[in-house]
């Protein structure tokens, strides 16, 4: 690879692997092992469709083996290619490993554009792949469990759920063969706003700390932060919702596939999201001006960029234009190898993908617990937990009345700390534990270790060092 030449998505997740583990001390073959996707399978399947058979290709990849079962989405994408697959299997290993989930990494996609299909015949199409996944148990609760991705989500989940158990009719874990399903067939509230939920839970904990905020040359808080999102599907969205609605910050601008919207007064994420859902793109909503080529305006001024839709969005080519002090990775790969380097070099603080957009498969691993335990969270300590707060209640009002005090604890507050906590409550303080204990692991080696340049090589060292230790003790 030449320093001309744009790597593809999956050199340069290579190339950000090689930067880090240059700096584990670990025998060149552990360092290739962990390096290499295990395997790649390709299947080609045929469907009746519309008087005639059509055929489709898909992939599954399991990059590594360090832990099983193996984990990683199912991307449903007319653009889908195994190298693709692999760079975001890889990707899966060390995101699991740096936000200590027990999963090793594996990735799926089907070669298919979903809108040429209507839903009987995309069912069809699913349920044929999955068939040809499970019957080689690349879809299996203890060995490889997927879950959406691009172009696929709770429904497509519902029907691999089902062909699974139709094949698997005496599998009492059945249901965990997929995370990301709907409620009502094992799945988890919290899991839809999950990745863009840790996007923010990333920030925050970004800004609890005024030597990383310096560093990007920003103050404060998020509140007021002017920001521009890259692509308002399903973690674009929440994150650009969560960061407005519960943090004050100002989102000035979304990107999407027909253009751009800009407003610097802010826009309101509910309503364009409204206006996207019922006509396809941002284009001739009011919220703001439309920008024709929306690729432009991740060259705007802002204080935070989210690019939050495809891979390789900043490149070389308008690596040097960016403004955005602040990038945080809500996509897998938005900024290849080359124009990493060039923003580095620029100043440019970037929390990567590896930690930035880890909530998904956080939230899918308690999914998958609760499918193992087949119990939803909260069931068995929600009313304990109401008594025992109803005591220390009435006890505190039983100590003002005896001292002849004339207070008492207000209702509000009573209502509010009597209420025990439910599983959307139990799920986001998981993971908001979870991301700032991944981000305060990465920091410290950003800041210990003067050989790390950036949150970047930090989080690979992290979860480099965690794979290869778990590769030790198998004896490898």
């Amino acid at each position: 690879m030449t320093s001309t030449k744009e790597p593809t998505f999956r050199e340069s997740v290579g190339a950000m692997y090689r930067q880090a583990a240059s700096l584990v001390d670990m025998s060149s073959g552990l360092r290739q092992q962990i390096e290499i996707c295990n395997s790649t399978y390709t299947v080609r399947f045929g469907v009746r469709l519309r008087g005639e058979i059509h055929n489709f290709t898909g992939y599954r990849s399991v990059h590594s083996d360090h832990a099983e079962p193996q984990k990683g989405g199912l991307r449903f994408d007319h653009r889908v290619t195994a190298d693709e697959v692999e760079a975001l299997a890889a990707l899966m290993t060390f995101k699991c490993a740096l936000v200590e989930v027990p999963f090793g990494g594996s990735k799926g996609g089907l070669c298919i554009n979903p809108r040429e299909w209507d839903e009987h015949e995309l069912e069809l199409i699913t349920r044929r792949f999955a068939f040809e996944l499970i019957k080689r148990d690349l879809i299996n609760p203890s060995q490889n469990v997927p879950a959406p991705d691009m172009g696929s989500g709770e429904r497509e989940m519902a029907w691999i759920a089902d062909q699974y158990t139709r094949m698997n009719t005496t599998d009492i874990n059945a249901r965990a063969c997929v995370t990301g399903k709907p409620l009502n067939l094992g799945g988890i509230v919290g899991r839809t706003e999950a990745t863009g939920r840790g996007v923010v839970n990333a920030l925050q904990e970004f800004f609890r700390h005024p030597e990383d905020v310096k560093r990007a040359n920003l103050s404060g808080s998020l509140e007021g932060k002017r920001i521009i999102v890259q692509g308002l599907g399903n973690v674009g969205y929440y994150a650009a919702l969560f960061l407005s609605v519960e943090n004050g910050a100002n989102i000035i601008g979304v990107i999407e596939r027909d253009g751009a919207l800009y407003n610097p007064d802010g826009i309101d994420i509910i309503e364009l999201k409204l206006h996207l859902n019922q006509h396809g793109g941002v284009k001739g909503s009011l919220l703001g001006q439309f920008v024709e080529d929306g690729s432009k305006l991740l060259e705007e001024d802002c204080d935070i960029l989210i690019p939050a839709a495809l891979e390789a969005v900043i490149d070389t080519a308008n690596a040097d234009r960016i403004k955005a002090p602040l990038i945080i990775e809500a996509a897998n790969g938005p900024i290849t190898a080359l124009a990493d380097k060039i923003l580095r070099e620029k100043g440019k603080i970037i929390i990567p993908d590896l930690l930035a957009n880890a909530g998904g498969v956080t939230v899918s691993y308690f999914e998958w617990v609760k499918n193992l335990a087949r119990i939803r969270f909260g069931r068995l300590q929600r009313r304990q937990e109401e008594n025992r707060h109803r005591l220390l209640i009435n006890e505190l009002n039983r100590l003002f009345k005896e001292a002849e005090l004339s207070i008492t604890v207000s209702d509000s507050f009573v209502q509010k700390y009597l209420r025990g906590a439910d599983e959307l409550e139990l799920v986001r303080s998981g993971l908001d534990d979870t991301m700032i204990k991944a981000y305060r692991s990465v920091r410290k080696v950003w800041y210990e270790n003067n050989k790390v340049p950036d949150l970047r090589v930090a989080s690979y060292l992290v979860a480099i060092e965690r794979v290869a230790a778990s590769y030790a003790s198998k004896g490898l």
